[in-house]
C-alpha cells in the first residue's frame, strides 16, 4: 500500500462509518448562474458565472459547470475554477450530527449515479464538526466516495501516482474526548468520628 493510499485509509478510519446525507440523492437539483447554454439533444447544460448547485445538503460552487444527464436520469457535473478561485463542494455527513465534508480543486467531477467526487489539481478535502475544522488531506488528485466515505489520494492530477511526483499532506487533529479525572482525596469516604471513651 503506497503512502497516499495509507493516508487515505487512516483518514477513513478517523471519519467513522457515517455516510453522506442519504436524503440528498432524492432531492431536486437547483442551479443558480449568470448564463446557461442548453443542448437538449445531447442532454448537456453549460452554466457560467458564479454557478451555485444545490441538492439537499450538497452544495457545489464554481465559475463554470457542465451538467449532463444519462437516460436513467442520473446527473454528472464537472466544475471548473477560474481566476485563481477553486471549484468547491460541501456535504453533510448522514447521521453524524453537525458534521460536514468539504473540498476544493481546480476541477471537480461529480458522478450522481454512484455519488463519487473526483478532485483534480491542488485538491483538498477536510471534515468539519460544525464550523470547527477537523482532519484534512490534500494532494494533486483525490477521489472521494461519499457513500462509503472512502478517500484515495494520488500524486498526479491524472489520477495515477507517478514516481517522483508531488507529495500529499494529511493533518490529523487530536481526539476531543475529555480525559478521565484522577481520583482525589475528596472522593474517599470520610472516617466516622468517634467519641473518646466509647
Amino acid at each position: 500500500m503506497n503512502k497516499f493510499m495509507l493516508s487515505a485509509a487512516l483518514f477513513l478510519g478517523l471519519a467513522g462509518v457515517a455516510q453522506a446525507e442519504k436524503a440528498d440523492s432524492s432531492k431536486p437539483t437547483e442551479i443558480k448562474f449568470d448564463q446557461v447554454d442548453v443542448d437538449d439533444v445531447k442532454q448537456i447544460k453549460t452554466f457560467t458565472g458564479n454557478v451555485v448547485l444545490t441538492r439537499g445538503t450538497l452544495l457545489m460552487k464554481s465559475a463554470k459547470a457542465v451538467v449532463t444527464q444519462d437516460p436513467e436520469g442520473y446527473q454528472y457535473v464537472t466544475l471548473n475554477s477560474a481566476g485563481g478561485v477553486p471549484a468547491t463542494f460541501r456535504q453533510k455527513r448522514d447521521g453524524a450530527g453537525d458534521q460536514w465534508v468539504e473540498g476544493q480543486a481546480e476541477r471537480i467531477e461529480y458522478d450522481g449515479k454512484v455519488e463519487l467526487v473526483k478532485l483534480f489539481s491542488k485538491a483538498k478535502i477536510k471534515r468539519l464538526d460544525g464550523a470547527k475544522p477537523s482532519d484534512e488531506v490534500d494532494g494533486e488528485f483525490i477521489s472521494y466516495d461519499s457513500r462509503k466515505e472512502f478517500f484515495s489520494v494520488k500524486n498526479s492530477a491524472s489520477g495515477e501516482s507517478k514516481p517522483g511526483g508531488g507529495r500529499g499532506t494529511m493533518v490529523i487533529q487530536p481526539s476531543s474526548k475529555p480525559a478521565a479525572a484522577p481520583a482525589s482525596a475528596a472522593s474517599v469516604p470520610p472516617v466516622p468520628a468517634t467519641t473518646p471513651g466509647k
